[in-house]
Parts: structure tokens; C-alpha cells; sequence
């Protein structure tokens, strides 16, 4: 809902918004409902076709669902246009550790001036013992929440390479190396943190 807002204030007429791994639809859905009748243009990628299909159907019913262009393509082959706003939740984990900065430079190069990058990623905190404290509490909580010990092993299995968390510090850094002037952690809850980043304007 946050996100929603933010991306509608700081949305400039003529430029585009990028949903980067726009998978089920929730920071969409929230957004058509938070722009009512005003224009906007949105892209929103992922590079699940089902997926993809699944979002369509979710936002169909929203007005404003035409202003929408979904786009199978993975992140990395998007040419990027100018933009305002770009999101990625949950995104930028599943890229390869060496092509991150490549995406987030390029992402930066698309904004406007007074644009901004939302981001929110699984983290790892660099005390190994905080971060033990956090995954465990973690899995506690999915326990509370209905997961048996076996649904969460596999999940944790099935990620395992494939999904690499980086410290906050590594986020921030990134950011600041591509050139974003003010960065803030907006949200955080256990290892989840949500970043802004805006283009000076």
C-alpha cells in the first residue's frame, strides 16, 4: 500500500513505471486502486508466462488495467525507458551477484531527475549471529502461520543458490555507486527491508 503511494506521488507525467518482477499482482492491483482515473503508462515484467497470466486476469477488473503493458522478458534484456518510478520486490535476489550492479546502474541511467527506485529484498545480516536469530525467529513465525517443519525445509532447499541475500550495507552501497543521492530504508521487518532510492533532482 506504501509503495502504491509513493509511486503515485512522485509518478511525472510522460514517463513510464517499471514493475520488475510484477509476479501476482499486489503492488499493481494496489496502484490502479491508488490512481483512480488519473494516466499513468506501467510496464510490468516477468519472466513467467503462467505467471504473467495469473497477473492479467488479478488486475483485469481495476480501472485503469489497460494503462498496463505486462512483458514476458527476463529483467536483464529490458531496455529501459525513461522512467520515474522503477519497483522491484523480491527481485533483485534471484539475479546473479555479478550482474546486480549492471541492472541498478541502468535502472538509475532510466530515471528522470527527482525519480525514484523502490526496492525490497530478503537480507542477511553481517553478524553471523544476528542472522542466525533472524532466520530462526522466521521459520518460527511460518510455523505460527501454518507451515509444517517439512513445507519449510523444502522451501529452504529449493532456494538454496538461487535465491543469494546481500547485507544492507551492500544494497546501500550499490545504490550509492550508481549514483542515487538519498537513500532510505523505508521498512523492515526481520531480514525483509524496503529501499528507496531517488535521482537528485
Amino acid at each position: 500500500q506504501q509503495q502504491s503511494r509513493l509511486t503515485a506521488k512522485f509518478y511525472q507525467d510522460g514517463t513510464r513505471i517499471y514493475d520488475l518482477g510484477c509476479s501476482n499482482g499486489n503492488f499493481t492491483a494496489a496502484f490502479l486502486s491508488e490512481m483512480g482515473g488519473r494516466d499513468f503508462d506501467l510496464i510490468a515484467v516477468d519472466n513467467s508466462a503462467p505467471m504473467l497470466q495469473f497477473f492479467n486476469n488479478r488486475i483485469s477488473g481495476f480501472v485503469g488495467h489497460e494503462r498496463v503493458r505486462p512483458v514476458l522478458s527476463d529483467i536483464m534484456d529490458i531496455s529501459f525507458e525513461k522512467s520515474s518510478v522503477v519497483i522491484a520486490n523480491l527481485t533483485l535476489q534471484f539475479i546473479p551477484v555479478e550482474q546486480r550492479e549492471i541492472l541498478i546502474k541502468r535502472i538509475y541511467d532510466s530515471l528522470v531527475p527527482g525519480g525514484i527506485f523502490l526496492i525490497t529484498e530478503k537480507t542477511i545480516n553481517s553478524d553471523s549471529d544476528l542472522a542466525e536469530l533472524q532466520q530462526e525467529f522466521y521459520y518460527r513465525l511460518k510455523e505460527e502461520n501454518g507451515y509444517s517443519k517439512i513445507e519449510i525445509t523444502r522451501k529452504r532447499e529449493a532456494l538454496e543458490n538461487v535465491l543469494i541475500p546481500e547485507t544492507i550495507e551492500t544494497h546501500i552501497e550499490r545504490m550509492k555507486s550508481a549514483g542515487f543521492s538519498a537513500i532510505e530504508i523505508w521498512f523492515k521487518w526481520f531480514h525483509f527491508a524496503a529501499f528507496i532510492g531517488r535521482k537528485k533532482s
